[in-house]
């Protein structure tokens, strides 16, 4: 009987979340719209400091180069090493900072699961799979490219780097010699674009963003895993969801009304007088 991994599960149910919370806050968002024709959150920008939350379900592998010694007689067996593409998610916060109106600067402590494999296929027809179960903690600092606002909308871009540690691995305490030995550290280039929806009381933020890995994954004592391996790094591609609260845009947009009839009421009565 083939076994069910608990993390595929919650991965499959995860994008089934993510994707249920966008249907409907994107439906809500088109309901306010008809309905509410005023701008949310107005004075939102002009807050140097905000923070929320993120939820993301994301694809990774690695990315391989073989060495000179995987032509070598020694490993003819060999027909060739296959990098997986594998499922995870993320959970995280959000701090943003404010540069100018247009860009701002983004820190995202993240705690994100993941699942990566190498296939080794042999020339009878045999595969051996290599599974790296890891929970890593990453700390992305990026800047962020935002568009002028229509309305309740506005674009952005995403760039930045992101080191990451490793916090937890299935088989930490195996023989290393019977198992792909990675470094528990990386460093990745992140790039993404992404949607700022403005809400009564929040700002909602579909985003796709791509890592791709810097560091050269493999140890300094190659095993029979890692020998016919020259590089070996790592690609991500994900699907998040932030949710940042800011100053109530309506509240003050209400006040501002009652000042304004304030004032005119005032006017009215000088005149008559």
């Amino acid at each position: 009987m083939q076994t069910i991994n608990p993390r595929h599960q919650l991965y499959l149910r995860g994008r089934k979340i993510v994707l249920a919370c966008l249907l409907i806050l994107g439906m809500g968002y088109a309901s306010q719209a008809q309905n509410n024709p005023t701008d949310n959150l107005i004075h939102y920008e002009d807050q140097w400091i905000h923070y929320g939350f993120l939820i993301s379900v994301h694809s990774s592998k690695y990315v391989i180069k073989y060495s000179d010694y995987f032509t070598s007689p020694a490993m003819d067996t060999v027909h060739s090493i296959v990098p997986g593409n594998l499922g995870g998610f993320k959970l995280g916060f959000v701090i943003n900072m404010r540069i100018s109106k247009y860009l701002d600067f983004r820190m995202l402590p993240t705690v994100g699961f993941y699942e990566n494999d190498l296939s080794y296929r042999f020339t009878n027809g045999t595969t051996q799979r290599e599974l790296k179960d890891a929970t890593m903690v990453e700390l992305p600092l990026l800047l962020k490219y935002k568009s002028a606002r229509r309305g309740n909308l506005a674009m952005y871009m995403v760039a930045g780097i992101n080191p990451s540690f490793e916090a937890a691995g299935k088989g930490d305490e195996e023989d290393v010699g019977q198992k792909l030995e990675l470094r528990n550290w990386n460093v990745a280039i992140d790039v993404g674009v992404g949607l700022d929806m403005y809400f009564a009381y929040f700002k909602f933020s579909p985003e796709i963003r791509y890592s791709y890995g810097l560091r050269n994954m493999l140890t300094d004592d190659p095993n029979d895993f890692s020998i016919g391996l020259d590089r070996l790094t790592t690609q991500n591609l994900g699907i998040f969801v932030t949710f940042e609260g800011g100053p109530g845009g309506k509240r003050k947009l209400g006040k501002t009304k009652k000042r304004n009839s304030r004032i005119e009421a005032k006017q009215r009565k000088r005149l008559k007088q």
